[in-house]
């Protein structure tokens, strides 16, 4: 008989991994690394692959997670791809 998992215990918060934000429990991945692939075209499987040491179900968590909490999800991806441009605009300035 296999262990009954908690999905409840999959996604977790912490202040000293990942900034706060919701990542997979156990791992240092975060939710918007998944839907960032997810967002690509790649399947929860072929996401699973990528990473290796993921399983579907932590996968299909983070996914549930995001479809829950979109506003959250997208807020980050939008403050990441800003810094993003920041330090792009920055480095071909020579700051």
């Amino acid at each position: 008989m296999t262990a009954i998992i908690d999905i409840g215990t999959l996604i977790v918060r912490t202040p000293e991994t990942c900034g706060d934000r919701p990542r997979i429990a156990g791992t240092k991945v975060s939710v918007q690394r998944i839907v960032v692939w997810h967002k690509r075209g790649l399947t929860p499987e072929e996401i699973g692959y990528r990473f290796g040491h993921l399983n579907l179900a932590q996968i299909h968590a983070a996914l549930a997670y995001y479809y829950a909490n979109q506003n959250e999800i997208e807020e980050y991806l939008v403050a990441e791809e800003a810094d993003y441009h920041r330090f792009e605009a920055e480095h071909k300035a020579g700051i």
